[in-house]
């Protein structure tokens, strides 16, 4: 089959062993950027920042290791009819050695103005669309059928979630993958003929602290544990310092692998900027310099939609 791979890849290979515990789990990207754009986690999310809000991000993991993974991911939502519903909309392409994975939601919240703060239950379907190239893999036989190139395999998948929010706290908790979707059928490498999309489970939370009596400077604590089938429970521990509202700086520790810093800039009404580095713990940081990943979000009235209600600034829950 392989006449050898680089020390690179096995040592990647390995990674993915301790943080999956199987071959078996499809994995879904890692931001560090859901701080700002819970839309990542939650389809319940979808309207909470009332206006129409998108985002455009992206992370290159482990800068300097071969194989590593690449992802590009967009988001939009919108409330509508007064704050009753919200609609999402997600797109990612995540890159990983000879895989690349695509994924397309849409998602819908009921929203429930409840009296001091929202309820909204909310649901997300779309597609994965799996496609692998092994061409720059050095093959004993090259012709070898375990090894041919996958190119959009369809599988569709939907999930749920559950989000609560007011001024000064939200919480959330999520299953934004319901389906644990096989490729067998694919007739992959015999390690690798078993992979499957993995069921997530997302539980998170975060408060809005004022430190001085203008409410101008805030502290932000928040929570989130992962949960996955087949491999550990995992936390981010994150705090940030928001100052007037243009300028929010933190730092997060997730267990697995990374202490993370992070800081947002507001580059104007409908426009903020954000950038987050990982200073990678695990043994994987021998061959890399971090992860990087940048975010820019855009936020716009709808005219027709958004004319007299109250829009939450870019920090606020609501």
């Amino acid at each position: 089959m392989f006449k050898n791979f680089k020390n690179k890849s096995l040592n990647l290979l390995a990674l993915l062993l301790l943080l999956t515990g199987t071959l078996k789990a499809q994995q879904y990207p890692i931001y560090s950027q859901y701080i700002f754009n819970g839309l990542i986690l939650n389809p319940a999310y979808a309207g909470s920042h009332v206006q129409l809000s998108a985002s455009a991000m992206y992370r290159n993991q482990w800068v300097n290791f071969e194989g590593s993974p690449k992802t590009l991911f967009f988001s939009a939502h919108t409330s509508l009819m007064k704050e009753k519903m919200g609609l999402g909309l997600i797109v990612n392409n995540d890159k990983i050695g000879s895989y690349s994975n695509q994924n397309i939601y849409g998602s819908y919240a009921f929203i429930i103005k409840m009296p001091r703060g929202k309820l909204a239950m909310g649901v997300q379907a779309g597609l994965n669309i799996l496609s692998a190239d092994f061409k720059d893999l050095n093959l004993d036989d090259p012709g070898d059928v375990s090894f041919a190139s996958v190119k959009g395999n369809l599988k569709p998948n939907f999930g749920t979630g559950v989000y609560y929010y007011n001024k000064k706290f939200y919480a959330g908790f999520s299953v934004p993958f319901l389906l644990n979707n096989g490729y067998g059928e694919l007739n992959l490498e015999n390690t690798l003929n078993e992979i499957r999309s993995a069921r997530y489970y997302y539980l998170n939370g975060g408060l809005m602290l004022p430190m001085n009596r203008n409410k101008t400077v805030h502290l932000q604590p928040s929570v989130l544990i992962r949960g996955q089938e087949g491999a550990p429970l995992n936390f981010d521990i994150n705090t940030s310092v928001l100052f007037y509202d243009l300028l929010n700086v933190g730092v997060s520790y997730r267990n697995i692998d990374a202490v993370i810093s992070y800081i947002d800039f507001k580059l104007s009404e409908s426009f903020h900027f954000s950038y987050s580095y990982d200073w990678t713990t695990s043994d994987i940081r021998k061959a890399s310099s971090g992860t990087h990943e940048f975010m820019l979000n855009y936020r716009v009235r709808l005219r027709n939609i958004h004319d007299n209600v109250i829009c939450p600034n870019f920090h606020e829950f609501m």
